[in-house]
């Protein structure tokens, strides 16, 4: 039996990791847990507050959990831009006996930024269209890097080329 593995990723928006957790899926066929679409399916009208991104992640959590305990490798695919949570998801694999990827996008600010707040209207990776340059600014000047103990998996996500990501990862 081929054991599950969990996929978090860490990066600033607009870093490519939409478009890698997408590539992972295709090549494993682990599930896709897409945060901001179960955002949109959950809350008609979403707001992003404290409040509905509890109820929201609580939500995905649980799922991953489950997955994870019927033997389903999954891509949890958001900002896991804070290691507190990062840790708890660990756990949650540990429990199952999945192994745990961290992707680290070390795509260069400038570039995230264009992309998530000036370039996102009709990509397919963004849902909500240009983000606004301050919720950019929040969301990065909090973003805590992978530590070693970590052991990240890096990629570049101004240039990716998708047969590398699929040797770094071993697919």
């Amino acid at each position: 039996m081929t054991v599950p593995t969990l996929y978090l990723f860490v990066g600033y928006p607009g870093a490519g990791k939409t478009t890698v957790a997408r590539y992972i899926a295709a090549h494993t066929g682990a599930v896709h847990i897409w945060a901001d679409n179960e955002r949109q399916e959950m809350f008609s009208q979403p707001t992003h507050s404290a409040q509905e991104s509890k109820q929201l992640y609580t939500y995905l959590n649980q799922k991953t959990d489950e997955l994870l305990a019927s033997g389903k490798s999954v891509i949890f695919d958001t900002n896991f831009n804070f290691k507190r949570d990062r840790e708890l998801l660990r756990a949650i694999a540990t429990r199952h006996g999945a192994k745990t990827v961290v992707v680290w996008m070390t795509t260069p600010i400038d570039i995230a930024r264009r992309r998530a707040t000036e370039h996102s209207h009709g990509q397919d990776t963004r849902i909500w269209g240009n983000m606004p340059v301050t919720e950019f600014e929040r969301i990065s000047s909090h973003l805590q890097p992978p530590t070693p103990d970590e052991h990240p998996v890096t990629f570049d996500g101004s240039d990716l080329e998708l047969d590398h990501v699929k040797h770094k990862l071993g697919l």
